[in-house]
């Protein structure tokens, strides 16, 4: 996504098996700014994360990369209304509060996932988002996901 860095590899010390990038077994999500409020992600699933029929990705490791790009989108935020660039400073963390994932279509496993985030809502201490996964051309999955501020020594 053009000269951004992605979120994740901004985040100190982050080892979370779906979006860490000090985590070689995870699934290496990266998400990127597309706008004040949204990010989005292009996941390129592997043959292994399947579900029961081997062409359709796995139902958790949708919900975990939503889950992923949902918490940074909302880290990444925390920083900006800070006046900081992610990862400066103090730490920033935010976990998952809420994950509410409607499940629409099954997503091609041979296909990249598309997740586009967008901060609906943010306070002091949580913020909420809305998120689709689209696979092949056709929405999947949609979640609301609320991200809750935790110390910075969680």
């Amino acid at each position: 996504m053009g000269e951004q860095t992605a979120i994740q590899d901004q985040i100190p010390d982050n080892h979370c098996f779906g979006c860490g990038p000090h985590n070689q077994n995870g699934l290496q999500i990266k998400s990127y700014w597309t706008g004040d409020d949204t990010s989005r992600c292009e996941f390129v699933p592997q043959a292994h994360q399947c579900a029961g029929p081997t062409h359709y990705l796995n139902g958790g490791i949708i919900a975990t990369a939503i889950d992923c790009h949902t918490i940074c989108t909302a880290i990444a935020d925390g920083y900006r209304q800070a006046g900081r660039a992610t990862g400066s400073g103090d730490k920033i963390w935010y976990a998952t509060g809420k994950l509410d994932v409607s499940y629409r279509a099954p997503a091609a496993i041979d296909k990249p996932a598309v997740l586009e985030a967008t901060i609906v809502e943010r306070s002091p201490k949580k913020t909420r988002l809305q998120c689709t996964l689209s696979s092949d051309g056709r929405v999947c999955a949609t979640a609301e996901v609320v991200a809750v501020r935790v110390p910075d020594n969680w």
